[in-house]
């Protein structure tokens, strides 16, 4: 019985086996020795031992590397354009706000 359906089994049994015995898979789950844990200052922070498994998406080492290359581009100039608007936006505000004072100043 596992929470989540056939579907969920399905992919359980593809994992691990029919047997659903306990088996280290990239990027998911693996038993850590003290010794690793020791040397990586005792952080039990999953990341630093299951590794990432790069075969999910079907791309290769270095289809992965020229993906991620590509989204970090897209992050850089997406933060350009964000910087930008901020800039925009502030002198609107800042346009708006001596709109607001001149009002106040007229009306004395």
């Amino acid at each position: 019985l596992t929470h989540g359906g056939d579907e969920a089994e399905a992919k359980l049994k593809e994992v691990f086996g029919k047997k659903l015995a306990y088996a280290d898979v990239p990027g998911l789950c693996k038993v850590a020795t003290l010794a690793e844990i020791e040397a990586q200052g005792w952080s039990l922070n999953p990341g630093r031992y299951v590794g990432v498994a790069l075969d999910d998406d079907g791309r290769t080492p270095a289809e992965f590397q020229e993906f991620v290359e590509t989204q970090a581009a897209d992050l850089a100039r997406l933060h350009t354009e964000a910087d930008a608007l901020q800039g925009a936006i502030a002198r609107d505000v800042l346009g708006l706000f001596m709109d607001v004072v001149r009002e106040e100043v007229a009306a004395v």
